[in-house]
């Protein structure tokens, strides 16, 4: 743009002092890796990216690959830099080549202005840092765990934020920085959920902290189409399509189910019917019926730590999981809690781990002579229909070695895979979205949970593989019964398909007995739900 007289360069100088958007359409020239030097026009989403840095303080922006976005953004710390007096900008980046390609942007952008808009000249000028004489500054580095620390900073921009190792840790030193009125840009394509970039992002979609956020998956951009959309997929992974182009956190991580795996879950989630319990942590999907066999499969914790202990009750007969808890209680606590509901659901097999804090509660279940526990004597899995006090070669609970984890969990995603259970929990739903492959080993991504999954693994298993109590079984010994010609079954079991409901909020009037052997009902139906009244 030729401007040769002084009151109208002037001028000028106010309009891009305004407006960030007006200086870089007008005056701005960027390196195009093929077409070399050119003005820099916009896009609309770009304009509206700009928009979104000067009215509000944070923005972090989840973004498809090649949009343009850290260039505009390089665009954006030039004119802070150029048109105001003291203003420090630092951009972290994950590697020191990023951090110098981001300060040859802001380079070019400068050495093309006209002179007469080089408002305040440059004092400093290398790979990762210019200085103007007006006291502004920008600055790039590579991640280190000290970036920025030290900085008193007028806007941070962090590049490919997803993808910085201990983000949150850095996080934490860099958001003092910004504590005078510093803003923040934190710009990424997706990496998986559980990061501190995916909970900033997601945090900051349901409004619980000060970011803005935009999504700018590939389609933003007006000159590409589905024509292209398809060529570039052809090149890609399904991870690598969803990571560069779709803005999809769950697809672009290295979750332990496939995204196919986790839409079908997601489908079928549904709110509780009831929840139980002091602190209503006890979701119920469905209540106990007599004629069902049940499944409670728990993982423990200490009770006051960062973990949580968590149960399943797997319903065998409709293979579906009716309720489910994750709270914080001491492991005698949570046995209490574990023969109340295994009552509740007449007698269910119950089945803790029992690694570490698990033994005191497989210990308590002992105490409490609950009539169905789990056994394991290391040689053949086994469940206990009466209780008898157990020889030491046979230990209560479930055994969660590196060996035992592998296989629950591989029967978790091929139950699951295979559609054979269905689970309505929202809470377990979220545990599995952050559950990822670190190496060869599925756990929890960092600062998330895996207590839920856990659990479910071992009730699966139960559920699936148990030579005694799996949903097969039973079917299987019918088989060969019926081969011998001989059943154990009454008439009125098989004919039966009257299902006796319990609502557990209303005391039964007269005591129930069943006739199947080793199956109680307590007399009083009144006293087996007082702890929910």
């Amino acid at each position: 743009m030729g401007v040769s007289n002084k009151q109208t360069q002037v001028k000028e100088i106010i309009k891009c002092g305004k407006d960030p958007i007006y200086f870089i359409n007008h005056y701005c020239k960027i390196q195009h890796p093929k077409h070399g030097l050119l003005k820099f026009n916009t896009f609309d989403y770009q304009d509206d990216c700009v928009g979104a840095f000067k009215e509000h303080r944070f923005n972090i922006v989840l973004k498809a690959r090649q949009l343009g976005i850290s260039t505009v953004t390089a665009a954006y710390a030039t004119w802070l830099a150029l048109f105001h007096r003291d203003k420090q900008v630092l951009i972290i980046a994950t590697k020191r080549p990023t951090a110098v390609n981001f300060i040859k942007k802001v380079k070019a952008i400068i050495s093309h202005l006209p002179a007469w808009l080089k408002i305040s000249p440059t004092v400093t000028n290398n790979t990762q840092a210019i200085e103007f004489a007006s006291g502004s500054s920008i600055k790039a580095v590579p991640t280190s765990d000290d970036a920025g620390r030290s900085e008193a900073l007028s806007l941070l921009i962090i590049d490919e934020a997803a993808f910085i190792k201990n983000f949150d840790e850095l996080w934490a030193g860099l958001y003092s920085t910004l504590s005078e009125g510093g803003n923040c840009i934190i710009i990424s394509t997706p990496n998986g959920v559980g990061g501190q970039y995916h909970k900033l992002y997601t945090d900051g979609e349901l409004g619980v902290n000060d970011f803005n956020t935009i999504r700018l998956p590939w389609f933003v951009h007006p000159n590409r189409d589905e024509e292209w959309f398809e060529k570039e997929c052809k090149q890609l992974s399904k991870r690598k399509i969803a990571q560069e182009l779709l803005c999809d956190f769950v697809s672009s991580g290295d979750t332990f189910l496939s995204q196919e795996d986790l839409d079908w879950l997601q489908k079928i989630l549904k709110d509780p019917v009831d929840r139980w319990g002091t602190d209503r942590n006890i979701w119920v999907w469905n209540y106990p019926l007599k004629e069902h066999k049940y499944i409670i499969s728990a993982d423990v914790a200490r009770g006051d730590g960062k973990d949580f202990s968590a149960f399943h009750v797997i319903d065998n007969t409709t293979s579906e999981v009716v309720a489910e808890y994750k709270g914080k209680l001491p492991p005698d606590r949570l046995a209490e809690l574990l023969v109340e509901i295994g009552e509740k659901y007449y007698h269910a097999l119950i089945c803790p781990e029992n690694n570490s804090f698990g033994y005191a509660t497989c210990a308590k279940l002992q105490e409490l002579s609950y009539p169905k526990i789990y056994y394991d004597n290391s040689k053949e899995i086994i469940y206990s229909t009466d209780y008898v006090p157990q020889q030491a070669s046979k230990t209560p609970g479930f055994n969660t070695n590196g060996k035992s984890r592998v296989q629950i969990l591989a029967k978790l995603e091929e139950i699951i895979r295979n559609k054979q259970i269905r689970i309505y929990s929202t809470r377990f739903y979220d545990e599995l979205k952050t559950f990822v492959w670190k190496g060869q080993r599925p756990q929890a991504a960092k600062d998330r949970h895996d207590d839920l999954v856990m659990s479910l693994a071992i009730g699966l298993w139960l559920f699936d593989a148990s030579s005694g109590y799996s949903k097969y079984s039973e079917t299987l010994s019918e088989n060969m019964l019926a081969g011998f010609g001989v059943s154990s079954r009454d008439v009125s079991d098989v004919t039966s398909d009257k299902k006796t409901f319990v609502n557990p909020f209303s005391p039964a009037k007269h005591a129930e007995q069943e006739n199947r052997k080793h199956s109680t009902v307590l007399d009083n139906k009144h006293a087996l739900y007082k702890w929910l009244l």
